[in-house]
């Protein structure tokens, strides 16, 4: 009679599975170690908008001056004087504003500076149900006082649509700027506060979304906790093993 090979000590260990949960608790924990450092970053974000609620608005001139210089523009609460702002040209550069798609206008305002000028200004959205804009005359001089929040423009990425002369999905400064005959663009948008238009209603300034979400945290205690559970399965696959 063939002796039976004895269970449990004799069962190879599992080195492809080690391998498998290894690799996957380095990306389990890499996740939730990258959510906690845009946790971070969130709560600086935060704190930096609270702070710029509070703020008084700056000339828009110096505070350009200063970021060339070395200094960070972006989130900064500014003041500029815009010649014909009103019934300036625009082009339309595709948003959403709370769930509704439609367009941002976007004009070029000249501005007192020592380094660059002209700063294009968001002027706000317009819903896509309504068809009417305010007036163009190019020759307008009549100056509107903006105060708003300087922004940095965000990249596109592969998936953004290609710009095109009627709509624009990406905000690429230098091309805006050249369409609108803007000199010397800052790198900057100057995301308006007040309106342009005030009695054109459909136009709706929207500078900072009222609230910005932070999840980070319960991102990264799933992350962390999906790891745990997988060592929890390797510990009970091992143990089941040896007992054969």
């Amino acid at each position: 009679m063939t002796a039976e090979a004895p269970r449990g000590r004799g069962a190879g260990f599992p080195i492809g599975l080690t391998v498998a949960v290894a690799v996957a608790l380095v990306i389990l924990v890499g996740l939730g170690t990258w959510q906690l450092q845009r946790l971070q970053w969130k709560e600086d974000l935060l704190a930096r908008i609270a702070r710029l609620q509070a703020a008084p608005a700056r000339p828009v001139g110096a505070v350009l001056d200063a970021q060339a210089q070395g200094g960070d523009a972006d989130f900064i609460r500014v003041s500029a004087v815009c010649p014909g702002l009103a019934s300036a040209p625009y082009l339309e550069l595709y948003g959403l504003h709370e769930g509704r798609a439609g367009v941002r206008l976007i004009s070029a305002c000249r501005i007192d500076s020592a380094r660059y000028g002209s700063v294009l200004v968001d002027r706000g959205f317009v819903a896509d149900v309504i068809s009417a804009r305010p007036p163009v005359d190019p020759a307008a001089t009549t100056p509107v006082t903006i105060t708003g929040v300087l922004r940095k423009p965000e990249p596109g990425n592969l998936f953004s649509p290609a710009n095109t002369p009627g709509r624009w999905y990406v905000r690429d400064i230098p091309a805006m700027a050249a369409a609108l005959g803007a000199p010397r663009p800052a790198p900057v948008t100057l995301m308006a506060e007040t309106s342009s238009n005030p009695a054109w209603k459909a136009l709706v300034p929207a500078p900072i979304p009222a609230e910005i979400a932070n999840r980070h945290l319960e991102y990264a205690m799933t992350w962390y906790g999906l790891a745990m559970v997988l060592l929890g399965v390797y510990a009970a696959v091992l143990a089941k093993r040896r007992k054969g």
